[in-house]
């Protein structure tokens, strides 16, 4: 029980407790967000995104499997009818599926059993400890733009389950992000290579890169694939996460 409240408590203090990351975070998502637009937070933990997005004027829909997580963004965002709160999982398909919990350290809770061995052997991770489980509902993309609406944004951050996440999706979206971590590399480029399929259709994305909770680019041009992928081996050595954004080129 104190690793769980812990947990919870340095989320919001590092989510939640810093203003001028706000502020960066909010100047980044107005790029792509506004009045009226839709986003969708897959993998919302405590609701940093949701927050941020509230205050460029977007509805969010806001999905998150952990009960932990759940209490605080219900608590926050309850209320709010612009907000809403799925309380589950994203995937290839609807159905059930098994979350490893980690108690203490919540933001790596992970339905991917792969992914979890990969990043176990990354230093970062050693005191990393998935103490229990769950089962959740699994909804899948489609599904959630038949009941929503189609999302001028959609964050991707679930733990090595991007993939799962993008097969439940048959058509491009305007503007998307992923997680990339550098001990997970293969899993993705696997991730890019599926969102590069789904543009193909719709006159390709742009990427571009932002480091861990930084909210701020590294290249000052939106790239192609090719000139992501280097950037992705560049990053590699030096193990430190990011998220990629893509873009369609006409949007």
């Amino acid at each position: 029980m104190l690793d769980r409240v812990w947990g919870i408590t340095r989320s919001l203090v590092i989510y939640h407790g810093q203003p001028a990351k706000h502020r960066r975070m909010r100047r980044l998502y107005a790029q792509f967000l506004g009045p009226g637009d839709i986003g969708f937070d897959i993998g919302a933990h405590v609701g940093s995104r949701v927050r941020a997005w509230r205050k460029l004027g977007a509805r969010v829909v806001a999905v998150e499997p952990q009960p932990d997580c759940l209490r605080v963004l219900r608590l926050f965002f309850g209320r709010d009818k612009g907000v809403t709160i799925f309380p589950g999982a994203v995937g290839a398909e609807p159905g059930t599926a098994r979350l490893a919990l980690s108690s203490a350290t919540p933001t790596v809770s992970s339905m991917s059993s792969d992914w979890r061995k990969s990043v176990s052997a990354d230093s970062s991770f050693r005191k990393v400890r998935w103490d229990r489980a769950v089962e959740v509902q699994v909804s899948t993309l489609d599904q959630l733009i038949a009941t929503h609406g189609e999302p001028a944004f959609c964050k991707i951050d679930v733990e090595g389950f991007e993939a799962e996440v993008l097969a439940g999706l048959s058509r491009p979206v305007r503007a998307l992000s992923f997680e990339y971590l550098p001990s997970a590399y293969d899993a993705s480029v696997a991730v890019l290579d599926m969102v590069e399929k789904l543009g193909a259709t719709a006159g390709g994305y742009r990427y571009n890169y932002s480091p861990v909770e930084t909210s701020r680019w590294v290249s000052d041009h939106w790239m192609d694939a090719a000139e992501l992928r280097q950037l992705m081996d560049r990053l590699r050595p030096l193990g430190r996460s990011g998220d990629v954004y893509a873009r369609l080129s006409r949007s």
